[in-house]
């Protein structure tokens, strides 16, 4: 079984290792005696199913949650059952791996047109008169 983040992309639960852990959350006593909260830790470096370029966009837009070792880290805790927080923490994953396969259109760079210029030189001209008004009166006799 692998999890599936759009159609004709899935990752392989080779790459996936999910560790359960104890919350903080919400829960009573059972918080103390159940390890509700997940650890999803997906291989990116070891990952064979996407791009390159999609795996550095992932690797910016995870941020600090990858490791020193190339994996992704993704901690849920906001549920009282180990699965809530097991589907939570493997919808975030795709929705990282989503985002990441969006391709960011290229920017070209324009020039200003000469009505701008002329518009932020008028602006400047204007300014630097009211500025001078400001000023002290002198009588020049």
């Amino acid at each position: 079984m692998s999890l599936i983040v759009q159609p004709g992309i899935e990752i392989p639960d080779g790459d996936l290792e999910v560790a359960f852990i104890r919350s903080a959350g919400p829960g009573g006593q059972n918080v103390n005696k159940i390890a509700s909260a997940v650890q999803l830790r997906f291989a990116l470096a070891r990952n064979t199913t996407l791009r390159d370029d999609v795996k550095a966009r992932l690797r910016v837009l995870a941020g600090q949650r990858v490791t020193d070792a190339g994996e992704l880290l993704i901690v849920a805790r906001a549920h009282r059952s180990q699965e809530q927080n097991r589907r939570e923490a493997e919808e975030r994953l795709c929705d990282l791996v989503r985002r990441a396969l969006i391709v960011p259109k290229k920017r070209y760079a324009t020039r200003p047109t000469r009505a701008s210029k002329e518009r932020r030189l008028d602006t400047k001209a204007h300014s630097r008169k009211n500025k001078r008004l400001r000023g002290r009166v002198r009588f020049d006799d």
